[in-house]
């Protein structure tokens, strides 16, 4: 039985208490840190030479390249929210759903998982899908709550699917590769779109009077020319999405260069669309600068915080409270979701991924937990954090452009189905961890057996010994699968003479 005293304890008690009351999140783990890190050099808990080291995590955190693929994705999203591509894939793509129950809201789905592959950022898809969708699928029959619940929901699937801000912090966190994340987060990224379609094609089955189509003089006929409109609207997205991911998971670019491409890209979208002017990309900057600086700001107390709380063993005691959970692996990763998703009720998914992953990563790691597994999980269950109250951005960004008729409640009424979608999706991705591991690369295997190796000069029974003379035979390597361990017997001593003393 260990004892860590009461410091790491009441160094996380008091985090949880400052976030609570409301303080900014970067200066509470700050000053928590400063705070406890006296205490403990005072109580001789804590030795002054941590503190030492924290120049240089700050150093290492503005010096950072992969942190820059977040201004870079942040930029590209807050272009292309306004350069014009959303319109045009959801009214193409309402028109050519719209003939089927249900049309509409399949079009914001699928048109959300693609802004999600092209944007990165949730604030982009639910704003732009719920100025345009919202008010038509209103007026052609769907319930408030359904039509606010669809669209927040689908805007959501920007926090899974790839290039998503999330799975790079948390890739920097659990020290992985940003690809790497990305791979395993399709499998997820395309059951989530399957489960929200087939709640969709449920409920056109049983209640098709709440999913009706759309009228015939609205939709037109099926036709050529709209055909051509849905692939006008298409093509350029999966043009970006190669330029941003298929240069990732190719190795021809980093997560960083790629997220630059992805700029150049989305200027060039807006400027087919005519939308790209000074006005806009100052808007953009203006936001990417907020959002990467409240980022860094965040880094930089969360360093000073678990810098502190491992120096006093805080990350040792939450090992050993946390790897005596019933169950193993899976028990553990219960646990965390559960805890996680309470969590999220009230920080954003930056300080979950900030504070929290640091302490849970080394338990996942001596548990034998893939981390790209539960990196990829983590992330799915951090989508619920933008869709339940108090902090439910999604939430907060439809009531900003929804008419006054929509009530607040009917919009957080008609987000709880999807959340209970959400966590069916993280008790998949728990008992079902090929739906990450399958998209792996696992890299060529091998069989140690096979491997020869010939060095020129050497012959095959000795080291570089001389054509004629004996050479040292060596003995076969324990540990080599097939292979029994070398039989290595110490010299016996001759007894039967006197031993040479000198």
């Amino acid at each position: 039985m260990f004892d860590f005293g009461i410091i790491p304890p009441a160094m996380f008690v008091g985090m949880v208490l400052f976030m609570l009351y409301g303080f900014p999140v970067a200066f509470s783990l700050a000053a928590v840190g400063l705070f406890f890190g006296l205490i403990g050099i005072a109580t001789d808990h804590f030795s002054e030479a941590f503190l030492q080291a924290l120049p240089l995590r700050i150093f290492g955190i503005v010096s950072n390249d992969l942190l820059l693929a977040i201004p870079f994705f942040t930029f590209m999203g807050a272009i292309l929210e306004r350069c014009g591509l959303a319109e045009d894939l959801l009214e193409g793509m309402g028109k050519l759903f719209g003939r089927v129950p249900g049309g509409l809201a399949y079009a914001v789905i699928l048109v959300g998982a693609v802004l999600g592959a092209i944007t990165g950022t949730v604030a982009a898809s639910v704003i732009t899908m719920g100025v345009i969708s919202l008010p038509i699928m209103l007026r052609y029959g769907y319930s408030p709550r359904l039509a606010t619940g669809v669209i927040a929901a689908s805007g959501t699937i920007t926090q899974v699917i790839p290039p998503s801000l999330v799975l790079v912090v948390l890739a920097d966190q659990l020290g992985k590769s940003v690809g790497d994340m990305y791979l395993g987060a399709i499998g997820p990224s395309i059951l989530q779109v399957a489960i929200f379609m087939g709640y969709i094609l449920v409920l056109s089955i049983l209640r098709p009077a709440s999913v009706p189509p759309l009228p015939k003089e609205v939709r037109g006929d099926l036709s050529w020319a709209l055909l051509l409109k849905v692939l006008a609207g298409m093509v350029p997205s999966i043009v970006l999405i190669f330029l941003v991911l298929g240069t990732i998971f190719m190795g021809l670019a980093t997560p960083t260069e790629a997220g630059a491409l992805g700029v150049v890209g989305a200027m060039a979208l807006a400027a087919m669309h005519r939308r790209l002017t000074w006005p806009l990309i100052r808007e953009a900057m203006r936001s990417t600068t907020l959002i990467t600086s409240m980022v860094v700001m965040i880094l930089i107390g969360s360093t000073c915080f678990s810098l502190v709380f491992q120096g006093m063993d805080g990350s040792r005691w939450i090992e050993h409270m946390l790897s005596g959970i019933p169950g193993g692996p899976v028990g553990f990763l219960i646990f965390v979701n559960i805890f996680i998703f309470v969590l999220a009720f009230f920080l954003d998914f930056f300080e979950i991924a900030f504070i929290v992953i640091p302490m849970l990563a080394p338990v996942a790691s001596a548990l034998g937990i893939d981390l790209i597994w539960f990196g990829v999980l983590i992330c799915v269950n951090m989508q619920t954090s933008f869709m339940h109250p108090p902090f439910g951005f999604a939430l907060f960004y439809l009531r900003s452009i929804a008419d006054r008729s929509v009530k607040t409640s009917d919009i957080y009424m008609g987000a709880l189905p999807w959340v209970g979608m959400q966590l069916i999706l993280v008790a998949i991705v728990i008992f079902w961890p090929q739906s990450v591991t399958y998209w792996l690369n696992k890299g060529p295997q091998v069989d140690l057996n096979t491997i020869k190796i010939e060095v020129p000069g050497f012959n095959g029974n000795g080291l570089g010994t001389p054509p004629g003379m004996p050479g040292l035979a060596l003995p076969p390597m324990n540990g080599l699968p097939g292979q029994p361990p070398a039989q290595v017997k110490p010299a016996q001593p001759d007894l039967s003479k006197p031993p040479d003393i000198k």
